[in-house]
């Protein structure tokens, strides 16, 4: 039974490490998404036409499997996961990185795994081991040269600053409430409701959507769409499949991997070079992710141990059987018969 269910549990732990690369792969492509649709649209226009863009999507994708509504048990970790990850952080995220430079918002924003592993020690009772701390010591490093090296391309201000902080918070407690949900309720009903939730919260941006939409160029539209379909609804449900399947800290610690990520797919997409401190940052940001999601060497146990220790008791059994037979003394109660005396 223990040989069988290895490749199951290495398989298992596969497919989240899989669902985890697609997520922040996504996650890090939405930068360059939001830098052509922030342009046209208000922060929480564009945060309500992603949302609506994702659930529409994961709408569709429900029906066709008939996922259902979860269970009444998920809905309290769906609501608040929907309310300040889907809706909060991404309404003030977008005003944050309107109000200071891309060092100071990566900078900012980047203490969220952080504060996700504090709140998932200290509200799901997950472990603090220390490759852990060690991986996300080494991948903040990463990400503070990575904004040093971005910083002064733009104004900052202590309202940025306090927004990406605000946004930052967001995220890690929306990840910290959607964990527990993920028991009950499946990645695609959590993140599906999630979302939901989230355009809901940001329905009282509708009408600005609306007016910005008629003005906005089409590309600018066309990245909106994106943000919704792909960095939302298809990465929002892979990162919640991997969560099902990890602690929260672990997680969050994976997302450090996103500035690295966005670096390189700037320097492709958009053609800005990156400088000696990024790629060193971006490089510490990935060692540090590999560091935290390793795990430490285990001794080798010969999987014959249990059997030899069975063959050694029954050899035992069988010696005190023959000396009985041969009309030696029984064992007082101050001597052991077995395979460990000597």
């Amino acid at each position: 039974m223990m040989t069988s269910s290895r490749p199951a549990e290495r398989r298992t732990e596969m497919l989240a490490a899989g669902a985890a690369a697609v997520t922040v792969v996504l996650w890090a492509s939405a930068f360059v998404s939001i830098r052509s649709a922030g342009d046209a649209y208000s922060p929480g226009a564009l945060a309500l036409g992603r949302l609506l863009s994702g659930a529409v999507v994961l709408g569709v994708i429900c029906a066709v499997r008939r996922a259902g509504l979860p269970p009444r048990s998920a809905w309290r970790g769906i609501a608040v996961s929907g309310v300040l990850w889907f809706g909060f952080y991404m309404v003030v995220l977008n005003w944050g990185e309107q109000q200071v430079d891309a060092g100071t918002a990566a900078l900012v924003v980047n203490i969220g795994p952080i504060l996700i592993a504090l709140l998932g020690a200290r509200l799901l009772g997950d472990a603090m081991p220390p490759r852990l701390l060690a991986g996300m010591a080494v991948s903040f490093a990463g990400a503070v040269a990575v904004g040093l090296s971005m910083s002064g391309e733009g104004g900052s201000s202590v309202l940025g600053v306090v927004l990406c902080l605000l946004a930052a918070f967001g995220y890690a407690g929306g990840v910290v409430a959607q964990k527990p949900a993920l028991g009950p309720a499946s990645a695609l009903q959590v993140t599906t409701f999630g979302c939901v939730v989230g355009a809901v919260v940001c329905l009282p941006f509708a009408g600005q959507l609306a007016h910005d939409a008629a003005d906005a160029p089409v590309s600018a539209t066309l990245n909106m769409v994106y943000l919704g379909v792909f960095p939302t609804a298809l990465a929002f449900t892979t990162w919640a499949y991997a969560l099902a399947r990890t602690t929260a800290s672990r997680m969050g610690a994976t997302t450090y991997a996103v500035p690295a990520l966005v670096v390189l797919m700037s320097w492709l997409a958009l053609g800005e070079v990156p400088g000696a401190l990024t790629l060193a940052g971006g490089a510490l940001c990935l060692a540090g992710v590999a560091v935290s999601r390793s795990k430490p060497r285990t001794p080798h146990v010969p999987r014959t141990r249990e059997a030899g220790a069975a063959r050694a008791a029954g050899a035992g059994e069988a010696r005190a059987a023959g000396a009985g037979e041969a009309g030696a003394p029984e064992p007082g109660p101050d001597r052991e018969v077995g395979p460990w005396t000597g």
